[in-house]
């Protein structure tokens, strides 16, 4: 029988005394789990209660910094000689026949060497660009993969593709596929967090959206400073208990209406109240660093400004501040329970000016992000703490003229075909570079990783089988890595 079917069938009497559904019941038991004497249950209204992996996890929390308009993996992490070598020089018409381009003209495109120089790092003597020395010092603690690849080529679609497992709309995020699959152990703050700088992704909220998954499970947008949360405190003149006295009865219409229907979206709208409710008090305790030591904010970068960088696409004045801010309150949430926050700035879309912006976007992120990992290490966090350097694809090796002159060539354009990530923390073996592209940056010639993969990897250090994990939605069965995904075994501890 259809479970809501059998729901109207059952009697008055039934339903009150049934352990599963009755009122008294539900709520002791959502007290017993949140004093850890009762394991989370299938029968709570709770979307965001804890939930059981399929097996022993690595990470309990992530955090994914997302760096949206695609940072040049040649100017950062992947260094090649040779393409300095052949600067001016155009590709074989083999690579570029049949390749569509965002802007490129690709009858004058030419080469276009790094002037970044690359230095070895840590006992690993992982090279990295010297924009990036703080990070350089995180080396043994991090996987670097010079072998990503993606299917899009345009910036919504690609960041769609990273964030969702597909490059369409309406499909949930990784972070939503991670609280619908596990829960999440923060009762005061939701488990997904999304905190931004600099110009805005071009994916916006479809980058954090829980598709078709219900509401409970999307991102919610943080400020780093004022109100964390838009409309989060009361209207003047509304009053403690007036808004108490409110939820209660706004609550009892949702349950009323739950119990008849059964609809999972009832359930998100009665927790998402509740925790609204408690937010009040735990978000604006969140962003208050006045306990933070000075020496913690000083390695974080808080305060820093921008003088004397010219600034670009990264972002205007503040943008510094900002990002260091994200960075240090993305480790506060993760101490409160928070499952998965997502950091995104944008935007690193370099199509011209490359050498002077992309030195103002890695001067804004080396400190902070080095600091993120030292701190989640000294505190004992990284071990069970996820992070990852991501974007939606990379730069081409070819200078961009899309006024077809080769006077011009001053930035790169989109790049799917390669490009780089970095993976810290939460079972993940660091101090290592997985893949390999060819001499000029333009193919992978050892160990591709598809974005797919990245997924597949990223929930099986979560405890979680990326097949298993699926919701029936428009006649099949869907996940996030859609119907491919294989995890990366050189990227385990």
């Amino acid at each position: 029988m259809d479970p809501l079917e059998q729901h109207i069938t059952k009697t008055r009497r039934d339903f009150l005394a049934t352990s599963a559904s009755g009122l008294g019941t539900l709520a002791l038991t959502s007290l017993l789990q949140q004093e850890g004497l009762l394991a989370a249950d299938s029968t709570t209204t709770d979307p965001l209660a804890p939930k059981a992996p399929h097996f022993a996890p690595k990470a309990k929390n992530c955090i994914f910094i997302f760096m949206a308009g695609a940072p040049s993996q040649l100017d950062l992490f992947d260094p090649k000689p040779k393409l300095k070598e052949l600067h001016g020089k155009p590709l074989p018409e083999s690579l570029t026949k049949g390749v569509r381009f965002a802007f490129i003209k690709k009858e004058s495109a030419v080469l276009i060497g790094s002037k970044r120089k690359f230095t070895p790092h840590g006992e690993c003597g992982m090279e990295l660009s010297d924009v990036l020395p703080n990070i350089g010092t995180c080396a043994d603690d991090i996987a670097l993969i010079r072998s990503m690849r993606s299917t899009q080529f345009n910036h919504h679609p690609g960041q769609l593709l990273m964030t969702s497992g597909v490059p369409r709309f309406g499909f949930p995020s990784v972070g939503s596929w991670l609280n619908y699959g596990l829960g999440t152990a923060s009762r005061d703050l939701p488990g997904y967090v999304v905190l931004t700088s600099g110009r805005g992704a071009s994916g916006g909220a479809t980058n954090w959206t829980s598709g078709f998954l219900p509401s409970t499970y999307q991102g919610v947008l943080f400020r780093n400073k004022g109100e964390p949360v838009l409309n989060l405190n009361n209207p003047a003149g509304v009053s403690t208990q007036m808004q108490k006295t409110g939820l209660e009865a706004l609550s009892n219409l949702n349950q009323s209406r739950y119990e008849r229907i059964q609809d999972p979206e009832i359930a998100s709208r009665i927790a998402s109240y509740e925790l609204a409710y408690r937010m009040q008090t735990a978000a604006p305790e969140l962003i208050d660093l006045s306990g933070e030591t000075q020496a913690t904010l000083d390695a974080y970068g808080v305060g820093r400004t921008e003088e004397g960088m010219k600034m670009g696409r990264g972002g205007g004045k503040g943008t510094y501040n900002s990002f260091s801010t994200n960075c240090l309150l993305a480790r506060r949430l993760i101490e409160r329970g928070v499952r998965f926050t997502n950091i995104i700035h944008a935007s690193w879309d370099h199509h011209s000016s490359l050498d002077t912006e992309i030195e103002f976007n890695a001067k804004m992120a080396d400190q902070p992000v080095a600091a993120l990992i030292k701190d989640l290490k000294e505190r004992g966090l990284l071990d069970e703490t996820l992070v990852v350097w991501g974007c939606e694809f990379g730069r081409t090796p070819l200078g961009e003229n899309r006024g077809g002159s080769r006077d011009s060539n001053t930035g790169r354009d989109h790049h799917p075909f390669a490009f780089s990530m970095f993976m810290a923390g939460g079972g993940i073996k660091g101090g290592q570079v997985i893949g390999r592209t060819d001499d000029v940056g333009w193919n992978i010639e050892e160990d591709p990783v598809e974005v797919n993969d990245l997924h597949a990897t990223l929930l099986h250090l979560f405890g979680i089988n990326h097949l298993k994990l699926t919701v029936r939605f428009g006649g099949r069965d869907v996940r996030l890595t859609d119907v491919a995904g294989n995890v990366v075994q050189k990227l385990l501890a």
